[in-house]
């Protein structure tokens, strides 16, 4: 449980936390990759792309595909991981109790901080009826100087929500998320389905690992 005399606020990345999202938009970059002559498994992929935007591993794609990562292949991406997500995506199991849960004892003050693009984000919160709980405090890294495992998304919600940082928890997946979250100054705790490692994320710098959205309640 959270105690709630800890935090004034609780931040939450997007995907893998909210929504499973994470395979689907995986599954499609790797099926792209593939078309282009580098093959891996879904499983590979997840490991090397999860946490990190496209663009940021442009270096590695390059030199992989041996072609240019352009603007064109980009939107043909988003366009092929948008009809996907719209097709297959589903809520974290619990997570529409846990939010219900901390925006009524937090008073409104939760927000998303997410790596992703904006419009990424909204939809799938409003695929998924979690948009109600969000709506105008919802952050993308996209629109930051600096994303992800930089802190600034995760600084721009708690400014907006006029908390200080370290009165703030923040709830990831990813060890990119929660290097971001603890540069930002706040607490971390990470969400992982068995069977993931927790020890990567504890070295992350992950204060708590939990397996189930319902241990997120206030004592």
């Amino acid at each position: 449980m959270i105690r709630r005399m800890n935090f004034e606020a609780i931040l939450f990345d997007c995907d893998g936390v909210l929504v499973d999202s994470e395979a689907i938009t995986c599954g499609v970059l790797r099926d792209m990759f593939e078309e282009q002559g580098w093959r891996m498994t879904l499983a590979e992929c997840m490991q090397r792309f999860v946490g990190h935007t496209v663009k940021s591993q442009r270096d590695t794609i390059e030199a992989r595909t041996g072609q240019p990562l352009t603007d064109v292949w980009l939107e043909q991406f988003f366009a092929r991981r948008n009809e996907r997500l719209t097709q297959s995506i589903t809520a974290i199991d619990g997570v529409h109790e846990a939010v219900a849960h901390l925006h009524d004892h937090c008073q409104g003050r939760i927000a998303v901080a997410s790596g992703a693009d904006r419009f990424k984000v909204e939809m799938m919160l409003k695929q998924v009826g979690l948009m109600d709980f969000f709506e105008g405090r919802i952050f993308s890294g996209h629109e930051m100087p600096r994303s992800k495992p930089h802190p600034d998304v995760y600084l721009a919600a708690a400014a907006h929500l006029q908390i200080d940082p370290a009165r703030c928890l923040v709830i990831e997946d990813s060890t990119v998320g929660i290097t971001a979250g603890v540069a930002a100054g706040a607490t971390v705790w990470a969400y992982a389905q068995p069977p993931a490692e927790h020890e990567p994320l504890l070295q992350a710098g992950a204060q708590r690992v939990f397996a189930g959205m319902r241990e997120l309640r206030l004592a």
